[in-house]
């Protein structure tokens, strides 16, 4: 019995001995070293783990779970509408005034500028006497107002020879005399109808030449309202590619009245404008093409061959029903040097006479006319865009004389 009690024991202590040993060992295990206290400014941060704040805590007091407003308690919170784009609104259309009886309408205005030219003559052929040296002033005040050589002198003979025949003159006599003289001068035979119903299909095409400053893109767009008031449907051509600015004059001018503005790049090749312009007007149906050439120095031989050009190329599509020549009055017997070399170049059919209300030279109308053999068509009076007119030769020589 001792005996089994003595190997307990010794069992007992072989155990706790070998116990102690593997405790001591797992004691003097290493441990992993210690973080760095600099941190890595090139490691990445770390991601924060369920539970961890998203940033610094801040100072200021936490809100309390009263002072929260939650969903659907409360004043509501303002949103804040989308801006609100209008509409587009297209431009309103204009109704141009109407052509018939405008140069009538403006009559005082041309009045006022040729007035000089019928007073002077009237107060010459009212003389008792009728020398040779009244019938040498009655020329001189033709001829200063651009009548031009020939027709003064044509005019001059058929006054000496009426007058002589008509003995007594009476103001009213000596009016009626001049009125119809001054009207076998300036022509009423001429057909001063814009050509723009062709025999065959639409559309008309008129093309617009002239030189530098003559007014002709403006005229141009006047001439569209001109015949929008007269029912017509209107394609304008920007073919004068070299001005920046000529384009979008034109298409000013053509949104006022609704008619549409082909254009080219700037620089860009004027017969393509214009043959890109008769394409489509032909293509929407419209009744007439109008197209606005460069404005070219009469002397630039080069551009002047360009103009002819534009003329041949627009002719491959039809042929061209009018070609109007713009011209300022105000310059008198050089607008005739030009007319001349404008003639040389492209068939002129057609004149228009700009400013007409700012010169009391309106001779040239008659001095033009002879000179090319084409008639006077249009006249502009003024600024406005309706103040171009068909000319009408009656009204032009009442405004001549007065009343």
């Amino acid at each position: 019995m001792e005996i089994v009690i003595l190997a307990v024991v010794i069992a007992v202590v072989v155990l706790a001995a070998i116990g102690g040993l593997v405790i001591g060992s797992r004691r003097k295990k290493p441990l992993p070293p210690a973080p760095p206290t600099t941190p890595d400014i090139t490691a990445p941060p770390a991601e924060p783990h369920v539970g961890d704040e998203a940033e610094t805590p801040r100072d200021e007091p936490r809100r309390t779970i009263e002072e929260v407003d939650l969903p659907g308690g409360g004043a509501p919170t303002a949103v804040e509408e989308p801006p609100v784009v209008p509409d587009l609104v297209a431009p309103e259309i204009e109704i141009p005034e109407p052509t018939e009886g405008r140069l009538v309408r403006l009559r005082a205005r041309l009045s006022r500028s040729q007035n000089a030219l019928g007073k002077g003559l009237l107060i010459l052929l009212s003389r008792e006497h009728l020398d040779e040296d009244t019938w040498e002033e009655v020329e001189d005040t033709l001829l200063t107002a651009d009548v031009g050589v020939q027709p003064t002198q044509e005019l001059v003979e058929r006054l000496r020879e009426r007058v002589k025949v008509l003995g007594t003159r009476t103001p009213a006599e000596l009016r009626g005399l001049l009125r119809e003289e001054l009207l076998k001068l300036v022509g009423t035979d001429f057909d001063r109808t814009v050509k723009t119903e062709p025999a065959t299909s639409k559309p008309g095409i008129v093309m617009v030449v002239g030189v530098n400053g003559t007014g002709k893109t403006t005229t141009t767009g006047k001439l569209a309202r001109v015949l929008v008031a007269d029912g017509r449907s209107v394609v304008l051509g920007a073919a004068d590619t070299f001005r920046a600015a000529a384009a979008d004059q034109l298409q000013t001018w053509g949104e006022r009245v609704g008619a549409h503005t082909v254009r080219g790049p700037e620089a860009g090749d004027p017969a393509s404008v214009a043959f890109d312009a008769v394409k489509e007007g032909k293509e929407m149906g419209a009744d007439v093409v109008l197209i606005d050439t460069a404005g070219r120095l009469h002397t630039k031989t080069g551009l002047m061959d360009e103009l002819g050009k534009v003329k041949r190329v627009v002719e491959k599509h039809a042929p061209l029903d009018e070609v109007l020549l713009v011209l300022d009055a105000t310059t008198g017997q050089n607008g005739l040097i030009q007319a001349r070399v404008f003639a040389e170049v492209v068939d002129i059919t057609g004149i228009v006479l700009t400013k007409l209300d700012g010169t009391a030279k309106g001779g040239i109308v008659v001095a033009v006319q002879r000179e090319l053999g084409v008639p006077v068509k249009l006249v502009g009076l003024g600024e406005g865009a309706d103040d171009l007119a068909p000319f009408e030769p009656e009204a032009f020589v009442d405004a001549l004389i007065g009343e």
